[in-house]
């Protein structure tokens, strides 16, 4: 791993599932990371996080980036997230943009500049009506961002890379980008990462350090491991994140297992000694 992306190796703040700042910052202590992606929602919907923005800068964290989930999501199977995931269900679409909406807001008064988020599936055919729903309604959250000063990211993975890529492109809005992770594509099987990260490499703003094995039964979950032990061809990742000329962030991000300070560590460390 270069120097330059050395520096800028964080955590996903979810992943360490802290029920208060206080955890966050004793989990970040015990890893030796500060900087983050913040999780948004935590901070808008409970009330003992409603001085996070204080207490972060007194434990020295940095806010580099934030996230936000939508209402209902369920990743139960590969159908049923296909189904519920980011912006595509209607009966929560009214929710979910006043919540991204008061999103904004919050990640503005952190200081943050880049927001990302689960689009939901996008469709590869662009007669589907889904495609043209998910267009108007993707833009008008780049929009508002952009009002406000903002630019997203779509995380990676639910479609492949070239379908992703003729969405931004139909998309057209100069404040979107993407969030990519390498673990997704094989989890929902969606072709190799490192060709998916050459061809949407003019989006490219944030990665994910995440690790995955495929599945063997198409149609169903990959699995994430911890970073090392998977598919990922890292060495190649990083090499390919120098070729494109990568200047952003890359956050560790771990869902799985009982042990997330450790295998995050371990995915820490397994990174910078590349």
């Amino acid at each position: 791993m270069n120097n330059k992306l050395n520096s800028r190796l964080g955590v996903c703040s979810w992943s360490l599932q802290p029920q208060t700042p206080a955890d966050l910052f004793r989990d970040l202590e015990a890893i030796g990371l500060n900087s983050i992606i913040i999780a948004l929602d935590p901070i808008r919907e409970n009330p003992l996080w409603k001085n996070y923005a204080t207490e972060s800068a007194r434990a020295g964290v940095q806010n580099i980036s934030a996230m936000f989930g939508t209402i209902g999501e369920d990743y139960t199977t590969l159908d049923s997230i296909r189904r519920t995931g980011g912006v595509v269900p209607d009966e929560h679409w009214n929710a979910n943009w006043r919540n991204i909406q008061t999103n904004a807001l919050l990640a503005r008064s952190l200081g943050i500049k880049l927001v990302m988020f689960h689009a939901g599936f996008l469709p590869h055919d662009e007669t589907d009506p889904a495609f043209s729903k998910l267009v108007e309604r993707l833009a008008r959250i780049a929009d508002f961002y952009g009002e406000n000063d903002l630019e997203i990211a779509f995380e990676t993975g639910q479609e492949d890379a070239t379908t992703l890529s003729a969405f931004l492109t139909e998309l057209n809005r100069k404040n979107v980008f993407i969030n990519f992770d390498p673990a997704n594509l094989i989890l929902y099987d969606k072709g190799d990462p490192i060709a998916a990260l050459k061809t949407l490499a003019p989006w490219l703003r944030q990665t994910h350090i995440k690790d995955a094995t495929k599945t063997k039964l198409p149609g169903t979950w990959g699995e994430e491991v911890v970073v090392g032990t998977g598919q990922v061809d890292w060495k190649a990742f990083y090499q390919t994140l120098d070729q494109v000329g990568f200047e952003g962030w890359c956050f560790i991000e771990r869902e799985a297992g009982s042990q997330r300070v450790a295998d995050i560590r371990t995915a820490r460390d397994y990174v910078k000694n590349l």
